[in-house]
């Protein structure tokens, strides 16, 4: 074998070396919930969680606003009548404009924060073991859900939902923000403000902290510069 040859045999098999190792990055994700890397520095931290949340919320929120979109449009139009009623049921109101405010998705910076604060920048043990990165509870025994790690009396253990995909976590926070009277305020200001400053101060019943909750969660997204998400 020539000299010229074996370059290339070389070369070939170099090639091919590099191709399976990018293979191999392709199919290992950088990270997963289940596992917290070690002595995480801070920035790695934030690295991590907004590689796993961000794709998720992006996806959500594109879909939400895009059916908030159609169903703009043929409420103008008087259009899939049929599709609007089961919206309505699906949503719990009556009016056109109640199904809007539960249909129009709000700012990501807000998700975001909340996502952050709430599985401690997906740290937590529920984030972790049940991909539940919004605190949210599940009172219903059939439910998939997880205890948590200690009982607010003898009598009552807290759950928390448990969920099969980060993706599935994001739905069902946003769905608990567009359903029932606690957050109707929340709805009313998403319609007629682009403030996220005013929109937070309306998710004071999200925590049992109230005010205090709702200063942290703006401190964070101007902390974090998280509006940037929302241009």
């Amino acid at each position: 074998m020539t000299v010229v040859k074996i370059a290339k045999v070389v070369l070939l098999l170099v090639l091919l070396l590099h191709s399976s190792l990018l293979s191999a990055e392709e199919k290992s994700p950088k990270y997963t919930p289940e596992i917290v890397p070690k002595k995480m520095s801070v920035q790695t931290k934030k690295a991590r969680f907004y590689y796993l949340l961000l794709p998720p919320i992006k996806k959500v929120y594109s879909e939400l606003e895009q059916q908030y979109i159609a169903t703009q449009k043929d409420l103008n139009n008087s259009t899939n009548s049929e599709s609007i009623v089961k919206l309505k049921e699906t949503y719990d109101v009556e009016t056109d404009a109640e199904l809007l405010q539960a249909l129009k998705p709000h700012p990501m910076s807000i998700t975001i924060a909340q996502a952050a604060m709430e599985s401690a920048w997906g740290t937590s043990r529920f984030f972790r073991e049940a991909y539940n990165t919004f605190g949210m509870w599940n009172n219903d025994q059939n439910a998939s859900r997880i205890a948590a790690g200690e009982s607010r009396s003898k009598k009552h253990t807290v759950w928390l939902s448990k969920y099969e995909t980060l993706e599935d976590s994001v739905r069902a926070y946003y769905k608990t923000l567009a359903k029932g009277k606690t957050y109707i305020a929340f709805r009313e200001v998403k319609m007629n403000s682009d403030d996220v400053y005013e929109l937070v101060k309306k998710l004071d019943k999200y925590s049992e902290r109230g005010e205090d909750y709702t200063k942290e969660i703006a401190s964070m997204i101007r902390y974090n510069k998280l509006t940037k998400y929302d241009q």
